[in-house]
């Protein structure tokens, strides 16, 4: 289980990697809608494998700390990460696609949704675009 402290760590974290590769982000969040494959784009942030979506930025090839992959709510439903019971409360919690992404956070200790705005400002991040 994941404790506020660990989720605070890995949000800090996953933020440096977000602030370099959010346009990228964006632009798959908006592809996914204006395409119509779903209204509700997630984005998968892991250090291990996790066999969801596509992966669209490797830790690897990137050297960032987190690969991140894109997938749907569609997706988690049909893959029982979110059961159909949950389904209108996750869409009711879901924040505006032009201005924050959805982040399902996976890591040892557990995974959780989490909402990031797009505009993050990392604090006395050196080499990020404030």
């Amino acid at each position: 289980m994941m404790t506020e402290d660990m989720l605070k760590s890995y949000l800090n974290t996953l933020r440096l990697d977000l602030n370099f590769f959010k346009e990228s982000i964006k632009e798959v969040s908006q592809d996914i809608i204006s395409e119509g494959f779903s209204k509700y784009p997630v984005f998968i942030a892991h250090q291990a494998e996790v066999k969801l979506g596509e992966v669209i930025l490797d830790k690897e090839e990137l050297g960032t700390n987190f690969t991140i992959q894109a997938t749907t709510l569609e997706e988690l439903v049909e893959k029982q990460i979110v059961l159909p019971k949950n389904v209108e409360k996750f869409k009711s919690a879901y924040k505006d696609p032009e201005k924050q992404c959805c982040i399902f956070l996976v890591t040892e200790h557990g995974a959780q949704f989490v909402f990031v705005p797009f505009e993050i400002q990392a604090e006395n991040t050196p080499g990020a675009d404030n």
